[in-house]
């Protein structure tokens, strides 16, 4: 008898750490599997012929000196091409560009994005107006919104200098907006925030929805005020929906490409990475170079993904 009381604990911490993979599945539960593989399928067989053949092809053809429209054959030159990108002023001026962009226009819109949900997540009359009233800049398309704000930022007749300058007297003088490097980028960041922050707001609205309001009556009774609240309340529950936000538009700010065609089309003063890429597949015809500027993009955003991804699994853990 004491034999198998002194047996016991050892026998127990041995069921404890069964792996539940290691557990008998039943037909029914294969069949499950084998149809949950199954549907999945289509899903898989699509992205692997929209997203991955082409990324095999563009990693392919980086390491090649192919020329667009060109029938002479391809020829392997290593990394030839990344090297002469790495050495071009352009291309460097290109990527300060698109990190300069991104850091701006995320920073600005995480903080203008916050105050909006807090506002619109209050109680006030005419609330849903404000929230479809808020999605107007989001809807428009960037093209479109890009070529306006070009228009009111033109240094002659743009509606921005006749309100600062003829109208507030803010200004003394006309400024060209875009036409001037010095205030090209800063005015291309601005037109970004402007368009993009309402997504952002709208993804920080759905964070602060999820928070139980219980906890700020109670808070209120414990004698905390709004500003302890947002602190140490509202800014660490909103952190998760923060952190997706801050990943969607940092990789959308990050691959820009339209707001800085169409506002200045290849500029070196505002060219980003996508720009330059496109500039050396059209104009160049060099695809293997266009090719690599392509994989150094998606690289820096898998690095940015994996950052994202680490700090959000440190918050979770903690």
């Amino acid at each position: 008898m004491s034999q198998q009381v002194a047996t016991a604990p050892v026998v127990q911490p041995a069921i404890r750490k069964q792996k539940v993979s290691d557990a008998p599945q039943s037909a029914w539960a294969k069949q499950r599997e084998r149809l949950a593989w199954l549907l999945v399928a289509p899903s898989v067989l699509v992205v692997a012929v929209v997203a991955l053949y082409p990324l095999v092809q563009t990693f392919r053809l980086s390491f090649t000196n192919a020329r667009f429209g060109s029938s002479r054959p391809e020829r392997y030159v290593g990394f030839d091409n990344y090297s002469r990108i790495l050495g071009d002023d352009v291309f460097r001026s290109s990527f300060w560009h698109t990190i300069v962009f991104t850091i701006g226009s995320v920073s600005i819109e995480a903080i203008l994005g916050i105050v909006i949900a807090l506002v619109i997540n209050s109680q006030f009359k005419g609330r849903g107006l404000v929230r479809t009233a808020m999605l107007i800049p989001w809807a428009i398309m960037t093209v479109v919104s890009a070529r306006l704000w070009g228009w009111m930022l033109e240094g002659t007749g743009g509606v921005i200098n006749d309100v600062l300058v003829t109208r507030l007297g803010i200004l003394d003088e006309k400024v060209p907006w875009i036409a001037r490097s010095s205030t090209a980028l800063p005015a291309m960041i601005a037109v970004d925030i402007w368009k993009t922050t309402p997504f952002m707001a709208l993804l920080l609205l759905a964070g602060l929805q999820v928070i139980p309001g219980d906890i700020y009556e109670a808070s209120t009774v414990d004698g905390a005020s709004k500003w302890q609240q947002f602190w140490q309340m509202t800014l660490p529950m909103l952190r998760p929906a923060l952190l997706v936000a801050l990943i969607f538009r940092t990789l959308d700010a990050f691959k820009v490409f339209d707001l800085p065609f169409v506002m200045k089309g290849g500029a070196t003063d505002t060219m980003t990475v996508a720009v330059y890429a496109q500039q050396s597949l059209v104009n160049d015809l060099r695809l293997g170079r266009s090719a690599a500027a392509s994989v150094i993009i998606f690289l820096c955003i898998g690095v940015i993904v994996a950052i994202y991804t680490r700090v959000v699994r440190v918050q979770e853990a903690s």
